[in-house]
């Protein structure tokens, strides 16, 4: 059984919020999006990413696919459609303004989670008492990184540790990444924006976790947690636990 929650909040230093999430429960299917372009344009460009997968799904449910392969051209089709609907209104000036949008989402079937994403916004797995990142960050730090340029440390105080280089909406076409793994009970799934994980460290997240079995109460307590270390931008956090049938 697969049971979640999601809370968004506007944080300590902002005035308005750009991210959204999406909780389709009935479906096993999770997802935050954290806008980018301004705030008319960022809360348009995920609001869009959401209901645009929403819509998708609706459509063309995907409980029939068993094949992981074809799970991973479906997902790939469906945010191909939502990036072509945000990018055609990001092109008109007057409408869209350069918006974009990250997204991170999770599907659960079989005894798998299948994880997508674009852009910075994060996938978790927390199993007995471990945390795992689920994705791989699209941005220009992460790059560096990964070449050997910086450390994982400097990476944190770097000046261009924001500048994303995927999005939704950002270029005609887009290359998602596809993740995925089994799942247990117990396991706990957490999708977020970055600010979350950019105020809440590994180890508070675990700790957190430790003493809330509730759903709803460990995301409370997440988003009470980022806005208490700071609240430097807006908070999305979606808790999915896997729980006995």
């Amino acid at each position: 059984m697969v049971i979640g929650a999601g809370k968004t909040d506007v944080g300590r230093r902002r005035d308005h919020n750009e991210d959204y999430f999406l909780l389709m429960e009935k479906e096993s299917l999770f997802l935050v999006a954290d806008g980018v372009g301004g705030q008319r344009d960022g809360q348009r460009a995920s609001h869009l990413a959401a209901e645009g997968v929403r819509h998708y799904i609706s459509s063309f449910p995907p409980d029939w696919i068993t094949d992981d392969g074809a799970l991973h051209q479906y997902f790939r089709k469906c945010l191909e459609e939502v990036n072509k609907t945000i990018y055609k209104l990001a092109g008109h000036h007057d409408e869209g303004g350069g918006m974009a949008t990250t997204v991170v989402l999770t599907y659960i079937s079989r005894g798998k989670a299948y994880v997508v994403n674009v852009g910075d916004s994060r996938a978790y797995l927390l199993r007995d008492g471990i945390l795992r990142q689920a994705t791989e960050d699209h941005t220009y730090v992460h790059q560096l990184v990964k070449e050997g340029s910086i450390t994982e440390e400097e990476a944190k105080t770097h000046p261009g540790r924001h500048m994303i280089t995927r999005a939704l909406g950002a270029e005609p076409k887009v290359e998602p990444d596809f993740f995925q793994f089994a799942v247990r009970p117990g396991d706990r799934i957490i999708l977020c924006s970055d600010g979350l994980y950019n105020e809440v460290s590994e180890g508070e997240i675990c700790e957190l976790s430790e003493r809330l079995f509730s759903t709803t109460a460990f995301i409370d307590a997440l988003v009470q947690r980022a806005n208490e270390n700071g609240g430097g931008d807006n908070i999305t956090v979606i808790c999915v636990d896997i729980q006995e049938e």
